[in-house]
């Protein structure tokens, strides 16, 4: 008889926490709908408020990465930076924490860090043209003209109706010393321009 009650507690607390656990997924879940719907409405006091109450130990990935979106919304990119790198803790194979904390980078002049994260997000998504339009721009930043070159191209094989991605090739093209294909980037930036 112990062996049955025992048997039956343990099978009770088992279906007890697991409910509790699935439970608090949902509810995370929705909290993040709940999150990126105000964030979506620019109430971004409010979506961070809503974040800051999830607890620590349940923050997935995502709610890390929407935390340091909220935080260079609201002027702290320092915040940011630290959220997005608890965010690759927790899935080092998530491109857009790896572009976004590339983007801080390059905003800070940080160009060998910046390269580092642009890389590794396209190491995840290949086929994300402003991942290699921004190494690009690192690799401008850092007078690295033939991988800007090779970086640009990449980012226009993916997305040709972009202006700024020619407007940048033919920067390049000009810092190499390539008077002709600048001006055939620079002619396809005013052709895109007219369009708009």
């Amino acid at each position: 008889m112990k062996k049955i009650l025992s048997v039956l507690l343990i099978y009770t607390l088992f279906a007890f926490f697991s409910y509790q656990t699935a439970d608090a997924a949902t509810s995370i879940e929705e909290q993040k709908k709940e999150i990126i719907a105000l964030y979506n409405s620019n109430n971004v006091e409010e979506a961070y408020k809503m974040v800051s109450r999830i607890m620590e130990k349940d923050r997935d990935y995502e709610v890390w990465y929407i935390l340091a979106n909220l935080s260079q919304d609201l002027g702290s990119d320092e915040n940011a930076v630290f959220f997005l790198k608890k965010s690759i803790l927790l899935n080092p194979e998530y491109d857009k924490a790896h572009y976004n904390l590339g983007n801080i980078y390059l905003k800070q002049y940080k160009y060998n860090s910046a390269i580092n994260e642009y890389k590794t997000a396209i190491k995840y998504k290949k086929d994300y043209p402003y991942y290699y339009y921004n190494l690009g721009c690192a690799y401008l930043g850092q007078k690295e003209y033939d991988g800007a070159k090779v970086a640009f191209k990449k980012a226009i094989s993916l997305k040709k109706d972009e202006p700024s991605f020619y407007y940048n090739l033919a920067l390049t093209y000009k810092q190499l010393d390539n008077k002709k294909e600048a001006q055939k980037a620079l002619d396809k930036y005013n052709e895109l321009n007219k369009e708009e």
